[in-house]
């Protein structure tokens, strides 16, 4: 049973690990726009791109060194997996923006259960671009 188990985990590594940091990156980017909102009281969309830029950075680090463990520091390869990686980043971050405009600031609706449903989206989009474009294996 164990064995089964480990078997599982090493077949479905990159996804578990890209689940575990696509939650933490959530709680970041939840976290950022809390304060940024709630605390400092920016608006809805200065709020939302700040903190989707330190979730992107955030994401970045650990989706490159440990889920999809791309170890390569050349700088052809690094310049590419960053220059990609942001690329859809900002499809997607453009996505969360569409997503909380009409949301929160047309339809009124309740900003933080539409942040989370929104980086569920983005979250399930990024990880196919990040397995089938910028970490590939070749």
């Amino acid at each position: 049973m164990i064995q089964v188990l480990i078997e599982l985990m090493r077949k479905h590594k990159a996804f578990i690990m890209y689940a575990i940091f696509g939650v933490l990156t959530t709680l970041i980017n939840l976290m950022a726009y809390y304060v940024l909102y709630n605390v400092l009281a920016w608006g809805n969309m200065s709020s939302t791109a700040l903190a989707w830029f330190i979730a992107v950075i955030f994401a970045f680090i650990t989706n490159k060194k440990w889920v999809f463990d791309s170890q390569s520091m050349a700088l052809k390869v690094l310049v590419y997996e960053l220059l990609t990686f942001f690329a859809c980043r900002i499809a997607t971050g453009i996505l969360d923006m569409a997503v909380m405009y009409v949301a929160v600031d047309v339809m009124s609706w309740n900003e933080m259960v539409w942040k989370l449903l929104s980086n569920i989206i983005v979250i399930l989009l990024n990880f196919v671009a990040s397995k089938l474009v910028i970490f590939k294996k070749k």
